[in-house]
Parts: C-alpha cells; structure tokens; sequence
C-alpha cells in the first residue's frame, strides 16, 4: 500500500469515526451522474461509462446498509434519457437491466420499480418486473430503483390515478376539487407509503434536480459532489454523509 492509499484510509476512518449514528438519514436518493463524461475523459465510448456506473452500485448500497439507511432511491434512466440516439440508449438499457438482475440476485435488498415502465421497449420492462417480484419476500434495506422517471410525469401520473380512484368510488370533479390535500395526492404517487428522502446526492458537479423528485424532496437536504459516479468513493459518501448530520434542518422555510 503506498502512502495515498494510506493517508486516505486514515482520513476515511476519521470521517466515519466522526459521524453521529443518531442523525443518520432513513432514506437517501441518490441521481447517479457523470458516466458519460468519465468515459469520455478516458476516450471511451459512453457505454464503457454507464458499466462504470452500474458497477459502482453495489458498493453505495452496502455503504448504506453499514450506516443504517432504511430505503435508497437510484436514479438510473429519466424519461428525457429515452430520448437519446439508439446507439446509446439501447446498451445502456441492457446494461441497467442487468444491473438489476444482479441486485435482484444478491438477495440482500427488497427492490422496488419506480417510473413509468410502460415507456420502455416491452422487454426491457418485463425483465425489470420479473426482477423485482424476485425480491418481495426479501426483508433488508428497500431499494427504489427509478428507471423511465420524471418528476412531473410522476406528479402527473399521481393526480391522474387519484382522479380515477375518487371517480370510481361516484365522486363529481367539484367534491373532488372541494377536499382535496396534498396527502391525498402523496398517496398515489410511486413511492407511497415510505418517507420521504432526508438527504439527496447529486455527483459529477452539476447542481440542480432535473426533475428527481420533484414532490417528495420538498423539505430534503443536498449535497453536490465534484466526482463523477464510477468515481464516487466510500469517503464522498461519508462526507455526505457528515454534512448532513451537520445541518439544523428547518421545515417550511
């Protein structure tokens, strides 16, 4: 082991010894960003990147379980990504594909399927079906994995499925209009039923949401990271990790 590699696990250690395990987060969601621009600081081609990436999220999951994380959100495919040139987006669908058929293998996780599957090629959203029923009976960390997602589609999607639920039961558009609340909306939407996510993790540098979550991190914390996905390591996790432990967090200002 030379000296980096020393020095970094000692600060590792520092920052892990650091944390308080009271103030750790139930839920992290995490937007998996940058694997085409590391492919392409490497001269490699953008699915080089993306098995980079997919290779990476056993490691963040395992980190999360260490920590005592209940559920963890991926981002792996958002509804504007299916708008890429076939050349790009079809290996990437195999490879988020496999990647979940490994996940689903490990049985270690209860893995979920967030997005609109009915927006993918038929085959693709059956296999990631078949691999999340493979999990149900699994009882560790849940894992939401979000493929063909969008925010506002989500949001859509939710007040469309309370509309028909509030239809059904004889409901005019008035009376729906007249009691209607946001919990009544937050019942429909994919992730119902689990909490909201305490602290969001964008790598690669950009600093924004693009749509990840639009409705449920409304009282969320952030943290932005400089390294690109496949680079992500156990101690930018950690610093995550710490500033979030780090913040007073106040809701509705």
């Amino acid at each position: 082991m030379g000296w980096r590699e020393v020095v970094y696990a000692a600060y590792e250690r520092r920052v892990a010894k650091e944390l308080p395990r009271e103030a750790m987060p139930r839920h992290v969601a995490v937007m998996l960003d940058g694997n085409r621009r590391w492919a392409k600081a490497r001269g490699a081609g953008a699915a080089t990147g993306h098995q980079a990436g997919a290779d990476k999220i056993e490691d963040l999951l395992t980190w999360c379980e260490q920590a005592g994380v209940e559920y963890v959100t991926l981002w792996l495919l958002s509804t504007d990504n299916l708008n890429r040139a076939p050349e790009e987006l079809t290996p990437l669908l195999q490879i988020i594909d496999n990647a979940v058929v490994d996940l689903a293998g490990t049985r270690r996780w209860h893995l979920t399927l967030v997005g609109a599957p009915d927006l993918l090629p038929e085959r693709t959203a059956r296999s990631l079906r078949e691999s999340i029923q493979r999990t149900t009976d699994v009882e560790g960390m849940t894992v939401n994995v979000a493929v063909a997602y969008g925010g506002r589609r989500e949001i859509a999607d939710a007040v469309r499925a309370m509309l028909r639920t509030r239809a059904a039961r004889g409901q005019t558009l008035e009376e729906i209009a007249q009691d209607l609340t946001v919990e009544d909306i937050a019942e429909h939407l994919y992730t119902k039923g689990q909490p909201d996510p305490d602290l969001v993790i964008r790598t690669s540098g950009e600093q924004r949401l693009g749509g990840f979550l639009l409705w449920q991190s409304a009282r969320s914390e952030f943290y932005f990271c400089e390294a690109y996905w496949p680079d992500f390591r156990h101690v930018d996790f950690l610093r995550a990790l710490r500033a979030y432990a780090g913040r007073h967090r106040r809701y509705g200002t």
